[in-house]
């Protein structure tokens, strides 16, 4: 019965899990069709407003041509019309002049015919028609202004869609993921020397596998890239997976869209656990502040359930103040005491891990460790059997110590702005590192019975936390080469 219930279940789940692809893909599909039919409404709009520019640009081509023929033929015409009415009046004055001449012929008086050809011969001299020029100055051939655009309606005729980019293939075995930085590497089907460049989007989950339409973080988007290859450095792994996609564009357009690739990105990520951590700690994210009157406002709460406080009071103003945290546990699950502590919300059971805290310099006291789940709320960092941890102490002088099993040790170097942790647990070792350059600090070896826990204590000052961080290979390296040898910085006894 037993295993037939197991069966059963494991058919029920993978049947479950079908059914969310079927239905992510239906949503996939849905969506598809509503870009479908927003694409296609927005190629057409595009189509007929180049269609509609190309026809302004013949229509106002077309008009300038027209306005050139015209001017061209008022121009000449007025040349032509002055030239003809130059021509009407010299024939008129050699018609007068050859009248008289007539009439001159058939005078019979000497003296009077004498005096006349004379006046004749003076009035043909300088009459217009010996002054007049016989040839046309402007020509009727308008053959310079014809058109021929059996070219240009070929061209039309060749006119068609944009080339489209051929659509890439992301690479999987020559990606690489490593030192929160990954490295995306594609190809095309065939060389293309038309591609202008290319355009790379990513995107967190928590869900191997195609992309779902209600996925919780959006697309991020890296333009104008080069090559066929793009390395994202600086990233916070905060997810189990990264998706990519990748597109080629050209002058004009961009193709479509790879096939999504989705690469592991495995990394520590974690959270402060505030319900826990001393009254005196303002927790907000991965942020922590000392806050000397956190501790009071809960004493006040517990009085003003017992008496009203006056208006101006100290009770009064205190039990208002900003800063002022919530409690989500009973006030007995939390440090207290000398013991300003923080734990992370995560356990760590199993492999390698590595986390970095940037902290005020000048805090009157820090500590950056690991604890076991054992560790008591009385308990400081490093004072018990239970923690291990990097001291920085500002109080009376400074120093920087390794402290574990309230035993310590003087560390001989800087005072970093930050530093780096690093657990393998299986080996039992935990390394500090400053965390710029990677340098180690101090390394506590033991074998650990429990699991262990992200630690850290602040009095008078403040620390940040960064999480989603991989190993660096830097330090990978380093521990492999120390691995099974003695240390100089070995565990405190």
């Amino acid at each position: 019965m037993g295993d037939q219930k197991e069966s059963l279940r494991k058919i029920t789940h993978t049947l479950a899990v079908k059914n969310e692809e079927i239905s992510n893909f239906a949503c996939t599909l849905k969506q598809s069709l509503e870009n479908l039919e927003a694409n296609s409404n927005r190629v057409q709009e595009d189509l007929e407003s180049e269609f509609n520019f190309l026809h302004a640009a013949l229509d106002e081509m077309k008009e300038n041509m027209v306005t050139r023929i015209k001017q061209e033929r008022a121009s000449r015409t007025y040349e032509l019309q002055s030239q003809l009415s130059a021509c009407s009046k010299a024939l008129e004055s050699s018609e007068e002049l050859l009248e008289l001449a007539n009439q001159t012929l058939c005078s019979s008086g000497t003296d009077s015919f004498t005096q006349a050809a004379k006046d004749i011969k003076d009035s043909v001299t300088m009459a217009p028609a010996f002054r007049l020029s016989l040839k046309a100055k402007a020509s009727d051939n308008m053959s310079h202004l014809m058109v021929d655009f059996s070219q240009e309606r070929e061209m039309l005729k060749a006119l068609k869609f944009l080339p489209v980019p051929a659509t890439p293939e992301i690479q999987v075995s020559e990606c690489q993921v490593c030192d929160n930085t990954v490295t995306v590497v594609w190809t095309l089907p065939e060389p293309d020397s038309k591609i202008d460049h290319y355009i790379l989007e990513h995107r967190r989950t928590n869900h191997e596998g195609p992309p779902r339409i209600r996925e919780e973080y959006p697309w991020m988007v890296v333009e104008g890239i080069r090559e066929m290859e793009c390395t994202l450095t600086g990233l916070r792994f905060d997810t189990r997976y990264m998706t990519f996609r990748v597109r080629a564009c050209n002058k004009a357009v961009a193709g479509e869209f790879s096939e999504p690739v989705t690469l592991e990105t495995h990394a520590f990520s974690f959270k402060l656990d505030s319900s826990s951590s001393h009254q005196n700690l303002k927790v907000e994210d991965l942020s922590v502040e000392w806050d000397s009157s956190g501790g009071k406002v809960q004493d006040i709460r517990k009085e003003k359930n017992r008496t009203n406080s006056p208006m101006h009071s100290p009770a009064r103003s205190a039990l208002m103040s900003p800063k002022r945290a919530p409690t989500a546990r009973p006030g007995r699950d939390r440090f207290t005491a000398e013991s300003y502590t923080v734990l992370a919300d995560t356990f760590i059971d199993a492999g390698q891990h590595y986390w970095e805290v940037k902290f005020d310099k000048e805090s009157k006291a820090f500590a950056v460790g690991i604890a076991l789940r054992s560790l008591g709320r009385f308990d400081q960092l490093g004072k018990s059997s239970a923690s291990w941890c990097i001291h920085l102490n500002n109080w009376l002088q400074q120093s920087l110590t390794a402290k574990h099993n309230n035993k310590a040790r003087t560390l001989d170097c800087p005072i970093p702005n930050s530093i780096g942790v690093y657990v393998n647990y299986e080996e039992g070792v935990v390394s500090f590192y400053t965390a710029k350059a990677k340098q180690l600090m101090h390394t506590f070896r033991t074998k650990f019975q429990q699991p262990v826990i992200p630690a850290f204590m602040v009095w008078n000052g403040s620390f940040s936390v960064v999480t989603g961080l991989q190993v660096p290979s830097v330090v990978q390296s380093g521990q492999r080469k120390n691995s099974g040898t003695s240390s100089s910085n070995a565990s405190l006894t």
